[in-house]
């Protein structure tokens, strides 16, 4: 195995977590089979890991994006989807990180139908399901939230 691709590795290791997927593109100049087997031990090590690439990943981007966006992000990195599954349930609730977001960005409901439009549309692209925009934006009829002063 070639000395260069391990310390090439472990440098992008060393910088952040990286899925699999990502760490193969990465070094996919070397040969596929050293590649490989290289991350097959780094994953037996400990040194790789998906599922804690997944957790990094919604830890430092959680708070800012639904569920959903999330989980599209995490896949085009290489992340299987029960990975992906499992980690968004251990620690996502998209309820309040869709409220945080919300009044980070608005503070105060819509007041015609175009400013409700802008919200909604601000709310899907950060990732949030239609029916919790329709909760925080209050046209659920068992939201219980009140927005901020």
């Amino acid at each position: 195995m070639n000395h260069s691709l391990r310390a090439s590795a472990l440098r992008l290791l060393a910088r952040r977590e990286h899925s699999r997927a990502e760490l193969e593109a990465k070094l996919g100049a070397a040969a596929p089979d050293d590649v490989a087997t290289l991350l097959d031990e780094f994953e037996q090590n400990g040194w790789l890991s998906d599922s804690r690439f997944a957790a990094e990943w919604i830890r430092s981007r959680g708070s800012r994006f639904g569920s959903r966006r999330l989980a599209e992000e995490l896949r085009q990195r290489g992340v299987d989807d029960e990975t992906i599954h499992t980690t968004l349930a251990d620690s996502v609730d998209d309820l309040e990180t869709a409220r945080a977001v919300w009044r980070k960005k608005f503070g105060q409901l819509p007041i015609d139908a175009k400013d409700r439009a802008r919200q909604y549309r601000f709310m899907l692209a950060r990732g949030f399901a239609s029916s919790t925009i329709r909760t925080v934006l209050g046209s659920d009829p068992d939201h219980d939230f009140e927005p901020a002063d």
